[in-house]
């Protein structure tokens, strides 16, 4: 029986910057696996344990291009962070045992429907995965919904009438809202505090009258 390698996944283009090119070179390497769904080969990504880092690490490589895509499609880059460590941990190369790929981990049609050609490039991916999570947002008006939707699929959210019953997507759910709750109540306590407006005094006016007394008063 002839085996048809059906995918290549090819790692050119990545605009990280050198930090990342720097302790990535030589490290990121490929390898051929047998797809447990079609039984054919599929060429996929092998990092290193030594590339991952912990989250706040890899969060700040990623602080401008994260803040970029946010602002450009109108969401809280904070909830865009509580995605991706939720997705991924920030680690650009992963893959799940269901198939998704990349920093956002968007499985193949949604990356195609987002107009990601490659989602281990991650700037494309997270463009798309930002896009998906904005559609989602217009879709169902909630940002709970819309996370769990980012799990589990809009149709699984619209049939059940909210966050399905399914413990992966409910667990999925709880953990990016705490992130996001928690990354939001940080940001909210370390900005400046505004100067308490000072009272408004009105003027004090004085006049004299003819046996010499004075009176103070305002209007």
């Amino acid at each position: 029986m002839r085996l048809r390698l059906i995918r290549t996944v090819l790692f050119l283009g990545i605009t990280m910057g050198a930090p990342l090119r720097a302790e990535t070179a030589g490290a990121v390497k490929s390898t051929v696996r047998v797809d447990p769904r079609t039984g054919r080969l599929v060429r996929v990504v092998v990092v290193p344990p030594a590339w991952k880092t912990d989250a706040r690490s890899a969060a700040s490589r990623f602080q401008e291009a994260v803040e970029s895509a946010a602002r450009r499609y109108a969401l809280d880059p904070a909830l865009v962070h509580a995605v991706i460590e939720a997705e991924s941990n920030y680690n650009p190369y992963a893959v799940s045992p269901k198939g998704a790929e990349g920093l956002m981990q968007l499985m193949p049609p949604t990356a195609r429907r987002f107009g990601v050609a490659n989602s281990f490039n991650f700037a494309e991916n997270l463009q798309g995965g930002v896009r998906y999570l904005r559609y989602l947002l217009d879709l169902l008006g909630d940002e709970r919904l819309a996370v769990a939707a980012y799990n589990a699929g809009e149709k699984a959210v619209i049939r059940y009438g909210g966050i399905p019953p399914f413990p992966e997507t409910r667990a999925y759910v709880q953990k990016v809202t705490q992130r996001y709750q928690a990354s939001r109540r940080q940001r909210h306590s370390s900005a400046p505090v505004a100067p308490a407006a000072q009272p408004e005094y009105r003027p004090v006016e004085w006049a004299v009258d003819a046996n010499g007394n004075l009176y103070l008063y305002t209007r």
